[in-house]
């Protein structure tokens, strides 16, 4: 209702303007037979009004107890260009999409760094393999030269062996006759004084 009020004071202050302005012509119109200065001052007066700029309808405002907007012309935002708004979402685009590749290729420099350092390994642990290999060789050439004189050494040990059995053999045998030879003498002692005394020496 506020709204309704303003609205129609500002209509009338505008018919009122409107009024005065045709007022103020056709004093001028109606006058023109009279003396030359009082038609020169009605010739001056539509110049003054014309001069005279119209009073301009007050703008509706916004009726602060009750909150309701005016019958003011809503003004309805830009629409955005959506030109510039593809090209910037085509740049921010470009940039994720180079920082992502940025990373990935990161990650493959990396692996590549990464194998050319397992095959650095690799060469070097093959050259040692074969170092092993080839000394390995050398000692089974040598072993297999060395061959005759360890089996030389068996057989020196197996006759070895055996003439320690002999001289244990040796050994109890001249132990036997020791012994035995020991009580001989007494043996033949009394045999010789049983045995009669014949010969040359005997008569």
């Amino acid at each position: 209702m506020a709204a309704i009020g303003d609205e129609a004071s500002a209509m009338d202050n505008s018919a009122r303007a409107s009024a005065a302005q045709s007022a103020a012509l056709n004093p001028a119109s109606s006058g023109g037979g009279g003396s030359g200065s009082g038609s020169s001052s009605h010739v001056e007066a539509p110049e003054e009004a014309a001069a005279t700029p119209p009073v301009a309808p007050k703008k509706p405002h916004t009726n602060s107890d009750g909150g309701v907007e005016t019958a003011e012309e809503a003004v309805e935002p830009a629409e955005p260009d959506i030109n510039e708004l593809c090209t910037d979402m085509f740049e921010k685009m470009a940039i994720f999409l180079q920082g992502e590749l940025t990373a990935t290729c990161e990650d493959y420099r990396l692996l590549e760094n990464m194998n050319k350092l397992t095959s650095l390994k690799y060469m070097e642990m093959k050259d040692i393999s074969i170092n092993i290999s080839r000394n390995l060789q050398d000692l089974n050439n040598k072993y297999a030269s060395l061959q005759p004189y360890l089996d030389q050494i068996n057989q020196i040990e197996e006759q070895v062996s055996s003439l320690e059995q002999a001289a244990y053999k040796l050994d109890g045998y001249s132990k036997k006759l020791v012994s035995f030879y020991a009580g001989c003498p007494r043996a033949l002692l009394a045999m010789g004084n049983t045995l009669p005394k014949t010969g040359p020496g005997y008569g």
